[in-house]
């Protein structure tokens, strides 16, 4: 064999060499890995996406239609309970008033007259039954004719009829000027509602109309809310929300202060979920918010619905076949890699997953698998999860 061919036999055998090799250092030597260590304290907080709202919110109106005749509030500013909003123009609902008023000064003077009649028809009766008296005691000492006697009877029966009418006319009179009077309070009740009042201490929201609009009843004149009704109305995944509970505290970060926190807890948790997003409302009450806050502004919430003491914690990501409750983990066991499928707890806001059951003693979690991994495989921890 001539040196050449020796040579290249050589440079093969070196080559394969170097192949094997480098094949044994790839899939022999431990793989490196990062485990998932025990964590103290860890806080499950479940993420919530919403706006501001108010628990007071009305869009005041008045409730009779006229010409709008002044604005007395504007945007912004702050009200008391029973401030004039806003007046309408009452000239024709004040001579409404004024007829009801002479409505009721005629009924009273009926009222008075009435009375009179009856003061009358009493003396009358009176009159008659002494002046019969009189004659059935001359006629029967035959002073008087019978005729005379039975004429003065007659009489009386005519002033007890009268007496009775002037008191039913008492009556008619009464209820006349009972209908007047309601008319009267009717028609300045009416007048009153041309007043627009706030019903409570509120903030100016917004102003619909203008003078000079003519308005119906019920329209929205002016949107109301009261400051310290102010809450966080957010959306969470119902999957995550089994946890919540009245009184929870969180965290809230405002779009408009991004780099603020601030503190909140939750005040209502919705009875019915929303049946397309599959999502649960939940309502938050300020514990530590900003003096102003803003109708309608983005907000984000982490509301913390567990805390526990001790826990391994497996990024989601490293869990396969995830169904909610189970998924398949790579571990380390006796310095070899395998597979296991455990049972998972709790979730927290970064994607991680509780361990509860399923990990055999001894074994580490593999919080990042990488290429390479094959069950038998050898495998040394790295360095705990972050």
């Amino acid at each position: 064999m001539t040196r050449r061919r020796l040579g290249r036999l050589g440079a093969f055998l070196l080559v394969l060499a170097a192949a094997i090799g480098g094949w044994l250092f790839v899939t022999v030597r431990p793989i490196p890995v990062s485990v998932v260590e025990p964590e103290q304290d860890v806080a499950i907080r479940l993420f919530g996406l919403g706006t501001v709202e108010a628990r007071v919110l009305a869009r005041v109106g008045f409730e009779v239609g006229a010409a709008l005749d002044a604005v007395l509030v504007d945007h912004g500013d702050t009200v008391a309970a029973g401030t004039k909003l806003a007046r309408l123009r009452t000239a024709e609902q004040a001579a409404r008033v004024a007829r009801a008023e002479a409505t009721v000064a005629i009924a009273e003077a009926s009222a008075v007259r009435a009375e009179a009649n009856l003061d009358r028809a009493h003396a009358v009766q009176a009159e008659r039954e002494a002046a019969n008296r009189r004659q059935e005691e001359l006629a029967r000492r035959s002073v008087v004719a019978a005729q005379t006697a039975e004429q003065a009877l007659r009489d009386l029966a005519v002033a007890a009829a009268e007496t009775t009418v002037a008191e039913s006319e008492i009556l008619v009179e009464k209820a006349r000027l009972d209908d007047a009077r309601a008319l009267l309070a009717y028609e300045t009740a009416l007048l009153d509602q041309h007043a627009l009042q706030a019903p409570f201490d509120a903030v100016v929201v917004e102003r619909h109309v203008e003078p000079g609009t003519v308005v119906v009843p019920g329209e929205p004149v002016f949107t109301l809310v009261d400051p310290a009704t102010f809450w966080i109305l957010a959306y969470v995944d119902e999957a995550r929300a089994g946890g919540l509970a009245v009184g929870q505290p969180a965290e809230l970060r405002l779009r408009s202060l991004p780099a603020e926190r601030f503190a909140v807890e939750v005040a209502r948790v919705g009875l019915e979920s929303d049946r397309v997003t599959e999502e649960r409302r939940v309502w938050l009450g300020c514990v530590a918010c900003p003096d102003q806050l803003y109708l309608g502004e983005q907000a984000e919430v982490l509301i913390e619905t567990a805390r526990l003491e001790q826990a391994l914690m497996v990024p989601e990501a490293a869990v396969s076949g995830f169904d909610g409750s189970q998924g398949t983990v790579w571990l380390i066991q006796d310095g070899r890699l395998e597979q296991a499928r455990l049972t998972f707890g709790a979730r927290s806001e970064d994607a991680r997953l509780e361990v509860v059951a399923g990990l055999p003693e001894g074994a580490l979690i593999i919080a990042r698998p990488v290429p390479g991994l094959a069950a038998g495989r050898r495998a040394r921890a790295l360095e705990a999860a972050p």
